[in-house]
């Protein structure tokens, strides 16, 4: 059954025209499951009922004609209910609505179960049976598997469809997705594909068959080479044995009847890639289904070839002339790709993975490109150099606009453009709020290696100097003396201002590519603090070099992350007196610069330091609040996860209620307190952070003059009134729309929405 299952959703998703796909699917649903009658209805949301689009069993002309509100008949009651409806005698039903034009008279049994996709019923489908029975639970279990897996490929082909459908009448097509960074964009999308993956490949005909079968034979010539080379490299240093897999991809990839069904669905129209797409999917499920443990695993054998292949085919077509200015879409966007695209005429990024704490969001936000997260079901390679427009504000996306649409967001961009300026002119000025309450704004600074944009931001020093990038840089750990120059350069930029390191904070998702981590759950890992003390020696190593360079500057603090008890506290503080003291005894006699012992302080990003700031409090000098992962421990939710980044908010009362029990508590041990997450960043944020008692906020360069007029325009009185109330509210999205209307009031939507 299982088989089945596969099969059916397989062919589904790469027939690239919907209503085929769906003929095509309900087809094989009323065979495999030997019933009369299989039919598909289709949400249309904007005129409120379901359509019927495909079936086998009811009347053909009824397609695409026949349509049930969402608050009629049983098709809307499964609608309404978001669960199956098995019923003996449909007729009999009080739900039930006859519709003659769809021919079910002599239709009894009906199961029913609906299509959902992130939340949303996307479609219903239901088989019926002449005879009056209920289907049994098998046959129910079937038809809610189906469903589920269904749902991606029906919201995936729903896209393409009306793409498609767009593309040939000149219509934009608008989808949305999570904000990422605040701005506007308007301009081409250049499309990367950084891996070759057969999944992400939309099927596409073209009419050149001769070039395509060029291309398919000249990446199977390159890809045996590779295997080849391989063989060749690893053959010095590993067994005979363990290289039979090259032996047995060349086997596979030598198979004449692979070749020969990928030439034969070339010559149907399809190119290459399509072509090898579909018979490497076929290969994989007859594979699968194989009882034979052994043989079953060379299921992920064929894939990987077709991988290696298409690799191989892409880069044969591979175009890298780039637009002199375009905006950057792929699968993942990651930062290595900002730092490679950013000079090049980047204007935002569209990620089809992420949410808008992920870490190229983030970066995105400090070199100040709009950009929008999280945009699932959309084919890749059929968006290359179209026409878009990104909101990063609301995170909308308007593929192909039309002129009316560009207009409009060409107003709000020249409205943008006058409230940065405007902005510009408190870049020098105090944060101070109208009512004489002050507050400091530094710099979260490491993801680059010039301070020269950083210095001018108007920040009063840096609250986050992120440490772990020039490990990441690198082939290997870098030695102390390279770090000390590191840390010199640092400390000298701001000569007058507090420089905030913390020490290495890998995990999760920040590796090194000389020091991997393979772990099932790695948020929950081996990371931060936790790595650098179970290795002292890289620990002592780096706080060594950072208080070498510390002198003649005495401008450092040190901050450790991921603290989750005191006994880390204790143990990370003895280092850093060994260190102090060995550094005291080495450069004594050295230098007449007294050697200075730092200020240490702590990250309080992991919930169970919430309930123990009384014993940190007397260990350590300062507290800094790393708001995105400590809205990811108490959400429980994955920040990189496009599937649950709608659920990740630093607006959610728990963590909103969790921010102000630190700076009351902080308040009471008088700690200073400050708070380096993206939320202080955002006007509202900054807001409610304020009238919490947090001292400082760091933030990236970009935003320190929008954050300072903010405080600049506002009294800490209303502040501390408007977080009264925000702490009462039960659900994110009230408080959202409670801020929103509070910064409205106050003159301040242009940091909030598009235009002034």
């Amino acid at each position: 059954m299982l088989t089945t299952l596969r099969r059916i959703v397989l062919e589904f998703s790469q027939e690239p025209e919907l209503e085929r796909a769906l003929l095509r699917m309900v087809t094989e649903v009323k065979k495999a499951m030997a019933t009369d009658c299989c039919s598909v209805y289709l949400a249309d949301y904007q005129k409120q009922h379901f359509l019927l689009m495909a079936s086998d069993g009811l009347a053909k002309a009824s397609m695409g004609q026949t349509t049930i509100g969402f608050t009629e008949g049983l098709i809307g009651l499964v609608g309404q209910r978001e669960e199956p409806l098995n019923i003996a005698n449909a007729k009999e039903h009080p739900h039930f609505i006859h519709a003659p034009e769809v021919r079910e008279e002599d239709l009894n049994a009906f199961l029913a179960t609906p299509i959902i996709h992130q939340r949303k019923v996307l479609g219903i489908i239901s088989i019926q049976q002449k005879q009056a029975r209920q289907f049994n639970e098998n046959e129910e279990a079937f038809l809610v598997t189906l469903a589920a897996q269904l749902a991606t490929a029906l919201a995936s082909a729903e896209v393409l469809s009306g793409l498609i459908q767009d593309q040939d009448t000149r219509r934009s097509w608008q989808l949305k997705g999570v904000a990422g960074a605040p701005g506007i964009a308007i301009g081409e999308i250049f499309v990367s594909l950084p891996k070759a993956d057969l999944g992400s490949i939309s099927l596409q005909k073209v009419p050149d068959k001769h070039v395509q079968r060029h291309r398919f034979h000249y990446a199977v010539l390159k890809t045996r080479a590779d295997f080849e080379q391989m063989t060749q490299e690893l053959s010095h240093v590993i067994t005979d044995s363990s290289l039979d897999i090259f032996e047995v991809y060349k086997q596979l990839l030598d198979n004449p009847d692979l070749g020969k069904e990928v030439e034969e669905h070339i010559q149907q129209g399809w190119n290459a890639e399509s072509a090898l797409k579909l018979v490497i999917d076929n290969y994989v499920v007859q594979f699968e289904a194989i009882e034979d443990s052994y043989l079953r695993e060379r299921a992920s054998d064929i894939r990987d070839l077709g991988n290696r292949v298409l690799l191989n085919l892409q880069q044969f077509n591979k175009t890298d002339v780039l637009p002199e200015e375009f905006i950057l879409m792929s699968e993942d966007v990651t930062a290595s790709m900002l730092a490679e695209y950013q000079h090049q005429g980047l204007k935002g990024i569209i990620s089809l993975s992420g949410s808008n704490n992920s870490h190229a969001a983030i970066l995105a936000r400090a070199l100040g490109l709009p950009a929008i997260m999280g945009v699932d079901r959309i084919p890749l390679t059929k968006l290359h150099q179209q026409s878009v427009i990104v909101d990063g504000y609301s995170g909308e996306l308007f593929i192909a606009p039309n002129d009316a649409i560009k207009r409009e967001y060409q107003h709000l961009i020249v409205e943008e453009d006058a409230l940065t300026n405007r902005v510009k002119q408190v870049k020098d000025l105090p944060a101070i709020t109208q009512d004489g309450r002050a507050l400091e704004l530094l710099l979260n600074a490491g993801l680059s290696s010039g301070f020269g944009h950083s210095q001018n931001s108007g920040a009063k020093g840096i609250g986050l100097y992120r440490t772990e990038i020039p490990f990441m840089n690198r082939s290997c750990f870098p030695s102390e003396q390279e770090q000390t120059e590191l840390y010199q350069e640092v400390l000298a930029a701001f000569p007058k201002q507090a420089v905030t390191m913390r020490t290495l904070d890998v995990g999760g998702d920040k590796s090194l590519p000389y020091f991997p981590i393979q772990e099932d759950n790695p948020f929950l890992g081996w990371r931060g603090i936790r790595i650098t003390l179970d290795h002292p020696e890289i620990f002592l190593l780096q706080v060594r070099a950072m208080i070498r360079a510390n002198q003649g500057h005495n401008n450092l603090e040190i901050m450790l992350p991921m603290i989750s008890n005191v006994s880390e506290v204790d143990d990370a503080i003895r280092l850093i007196n060994q260190a102090y003291y060995e550094l005291g005894s080495e450069l004594s006699s050295d230098s007449d610069e007294k050697l200075i012992r730092p200020k240490v302080g702590i990250m309080i990003e992991v919930p169970a330091a919430i309930f123990q700031l009384k014993e940190l409090a007397h260990r350590v000098d300062f507290f800094s609040v790393g708001s995105n992962d400590l809205t990811q421990y108490l959400l429980a939710v994955d920040r990189n996860n496009a599937q649950v980044a709608s659920l990740y908010d630093a607006y959610h009362p728990a963590v909103l209620r969790a921010l102000n029990t630190i700076a009351e508590e902080a308040g009471k041990y008088l700690v200073p307190l400050s708070l380096c997450g993206e939320l202080a960043s955002e006007p509202a944020g900054a807001l409610l952070l304020l009238a919490m008692g947090y001292d400082k906020l760091s933030m990236n360069p970009h935003n320190v003059p929008r954050i300072k007029w903010v405080i600049r325009h506002i009294e800490f009185q209303r502040a501390k009134v408007i977080l009264s109330h925000a702490l009462t509210l039960a659900t994110a999205k009230q408080v959202h729309s409670y801020l929103n209307e509070q910064l409205e009031q106050m003159g301040l939507g242009g940091f909030i929405r598009a235009g002034m």
